[in-house]
């Protein structure tokens, strides 16, 4: 679910995740409701009244400046794209930054389309800012087995993850494929909370996956980057392929293209990926 207080679960979330010893204080007596810092060790760590930060975590106040929001970050051990997904949410907040509303649009471009033809047989496919699936080429589709049973409107790498029963087993590493869709999801609510489709994709998965719905509140936050990853194939077999994200414009679509090294068994095992789709 995407609530109305991100910056308040935000804050919430990560400040139950951070050990008092974690950050040079002592354990203290009596019991502790959360495992984490308390809200007046975060407010002390950070320099501001304990008043003002639960005013913060209520969303009771909005309009946090940068020193306070870079204390919270250093007082949370925030990594980059976290601290960056602190300011974010700020902005939405104190509405700084709030973005159009607009309609899921799917049109792509007869050029991408031939760019995707012409990246054969590498697997690519050109994804939304919400990882629908806007074009692919058969590669693609026959990387990520069983998707193209899948109605085009339905075709969503995350939702592949989390609910399609090939899933699990031709994703060498489900569990660290899963914690980077929901980081890169979180990553698009804080860029544009009102991105099309994605209010709804958060409840279905939510509702649908157990996984996604334990792992959705903790607030992990990462885009997606080039690095690798290993499949189980029921056609192609055991293969290792990088992957390269290339981000196009502002609109937040992106172009990923898998590929190995000529000469390697994985590029071998590509040409039996080649000739299922064909």
């Amino acid at each position: 679910m995407v609530t109305s207080n991100e910056l308040g679960d935000f804050l919430r979330a990560r400040r139950a995740r951070v050990l008092p010893s974690d950050a040079g204080l002592p354990a203290g007596t009596g019991l502790r409701r959360t495992p984490g810092l308390r809200r007046e060790e975060l407010a002390a760590l950070s320099g501001v009244s304990i008043d003002y930060y639960i005013r913060l975590e209520q969303g009771k106040e909005l309009n946090p400046s940068s020193s306070v929001l870079d204390a919270l970050a250093k007082a949370l051990r925030l990594g980059g794209d976290e601290h960056a997904h602190l300011y974010a949410l700020a902005n939405h907040a104190s509405r700084r930054t709030l973005p159009a509303r607009h309609s899921p649009d799917r049109t792509v471009r007869p050029g991408m389309r031939l760019l995707l033809e012409n990246l054969r047989p590498c697997p690519a496919y050109l994804l939304s800012p919400i990882s629908d699936v806007l074009a692919a080429n058969p590669e693609a589709l026959a990387l990520y087995a069983g998707m193209d049973g899948w109605p085009e409107e339905r075709r969503n790498t995350i939702r592949y993850v989390f609910l399609h029963p090939a899933a699990r087993s031709l994703l060498a590493d489900w569990d660290r494929s899963a914690v980077g869709c929901v980081a890169s999801l979180r990553g698009v609510l804080a860029d544009d909370p009102r991105s099309p489709g994605l209010s709804g994709l958060v409840d279905e998965l939510t509702a649908g996956s157990a996984e996604f719905a334990e792992l959705w509140p903790r607030y992990d936050v990462r885009h997606r980057r080039s690095e690798r990853k290993a499949f189980h194939h029921p056609v192609a077999g055991d293969l290792t392929l990088g992957y390269e994200v290339l981000r196009l414009d502002t609109s937040g679509r992106r172009l990923t293209v898998y590929q190995a090294a000529p000469g390697t068994a994985d590029h071998e095992r590509l040409t039996r990926l080649r000739d299922a789709a064909a």
